[in-house]
């Protein structure tokens, strides 16, 4: 090697440190706490808590029903790009307003913990998922906003892994609070871990990007900028990409608890297996899927990630055609675990930073909004039917099925993402 390529190659790893390293990074941590924290309290703590409070299941199950704001958040997501509220910056504004009525509303969860009030809770749960919501469309767009093109793969990554991590707060250490203390303090601890990102966010910088004049901007010209930016059938395919590439992924995770039980494995070494080896590996695959985009590029890790996230779905197969029911191997169900969350993590890595590539700065709340939105209808809607495919066939055909469903998704990429060009064509257009 020369002496010439020897100093390009120190640049270079100079320029990755840099961008992992910097500032804007250590945004995306705050920010990817922040966003994860209040829908691990709707989705984990109160439903240990009401539980404990021995209210019926059926009724615990409709209160899911409160968080239909997260699907439904591309409805009033013109706001958030249009409107500067406090003169603080419009992004900036919509950030501290939303993270100061969640730290009061869960904070709310603890003074209303002594005599429990369905009704008081419901309204609680869903004004804390509205608020959470809107900071998540605000936060989505004001990180699409602050990274440039070459660093979405790696800051989405540390988004995603925060975001996970915050899951510690509600479903774990809140839990053991609980334990001791109750859960009127569970939910106060809760509420004081977002004290820290408001106060951060207090902080950082609005970008100088230019808003929609009026809200019928703000509307309309996310969706008209989308298709002119793709063409009516670019658009079509992209959307189309959304939907099916995480779809055989979800579709096999979302009854993995129920075979694990099938498979002869106890409550105790699930929950004890999947708590550890899950968590842990979906944040390895999300923090190495960063890393390599940084050199790969989106387009390239789209293949190489949804490869690997399909391949390793067929884990689960290999686990219940391999593994003894009566003599389950607990290392087995490790390595499958182990392999489905890495390539669950690659995938969803490589899947935000997509998505974040595909939406325009100008536009970043309304776009980022309706894709994400897109992305979970599978995961609300496709999944629901997941538990009849495998009681009129087998766990070994449904997984098949989730394998062989992924493949469109793949095939996609053919127009979306060309494995030859590191960026995609969103990118090259912003």
């Amino acid at each position: 090697m020369s002496i010439g390529d020897r100093q390009e190659l120190a640049t270079s790893k100079q320029g990755i440190l840099n961008r992992i390293f910097s500032f804007r990074m250590l945004v995306c941590i705050v920010l990817g706490f922040a966003s994860g924290m209040p829908l691990y309290v709707i989705i984990t703590l109160v439903p240990a808590y009401l539980r404990f409070n021995n209210i019926d299941i059926k009724l615990i199950g409709l209160l899911s029903l409160v968080t239909f704001p997260y699907t439904f958040k591309f409805l009033w997501a013109p706001f958030v790009d249009r409107y500067n509220l406090f003169k603080l910056g419009r992004r900036r504004s919509w950030i501290l307003l939303t993270q100061a009525l969640l730290i009061f509303l869960i904070a709310n969860l603890y003074f209303n913990n002594v005599e429990l009030n369905i009704n008081t809770l419901s309204v609680l749960l869903f004004l804390t998922a509205l608020a959470s919501a809107t900071q998540d469309v605000t936060i989505d767009a004001y990180r699409r906003e602050i990274l440039d093109n070459n660093e979405l793969g790696f800051g989405n990554a540390l988004f995603v892994n925060a975001y996970r991590v915050a899951s510690l707060i509600p479903s774990s250490l809140a839990l053991v609070i609980a334990d001791f203390y109750g859960f009127k303090y569970a939910f106060l601890v809760s509420a004081l871990s977002l004290v820290i990102p408001f106060i951060f966010c207090l902080f950082i910088k609005e970008q100088k990007i230019n808003a929609p004049r009026s809200l019928k901007e703000a509307t309309v010209l996310p969706f008209t900028d989308f298709i002119n930016k793709n063409t009516i059938k670019g658009a079509i395919l992209v959307l189309l990409f959304v939907f099916l590439y995480k779809i055989g992924d979800s579709m096999a995770s979302s009854l993995a608890t129920p075979f694990y039980l099938d498979m002869g494995y106890s409550l105790s070494q699930v929950g004890v297996t999947v708590k550890s080896v899950s968590l842990s590996f979906t944040i390895i695959g999300a923090f190495l899927g960063g890393i390599i985009m940084l050199k790969l590029g989106i387009n390239r890790s789209l293949w190489l990630f949804g490869f690997m996230q399909l391949i390793t779905t067929l884990g689960f197969y290999l686990l219940a055609n391999f593994n003894d029911p009566k003599d389950p191997s607990l290392s087995f169900l490790a390595v499958v675990i182990a392999l489905e969350n890495l390539g669950s993590g690659l995938g969803t890595a490589a899947f935000v930073a997509y998505i974040a590539s595909l939406c325009n700065k100008t536009y970043s709340a309304v776009q980022f909004a309706l894709l994400s939105s897109l992305s979970a209808i599978p995961r609300t809607f496709c999944n629901a039917f997941s538990g009849y495919i495998v009681a009129y066939s087998s766990w070994s055909s449904f997984f098949i099925f989730c394998t062989l469903i992924a493949i469109p998704g793949m095939i996609l990429l053919l127009y979306i993402a060309p494995f030859k060009d590191k960026a995609n064509k969103a990118e090259v257009n912003q």
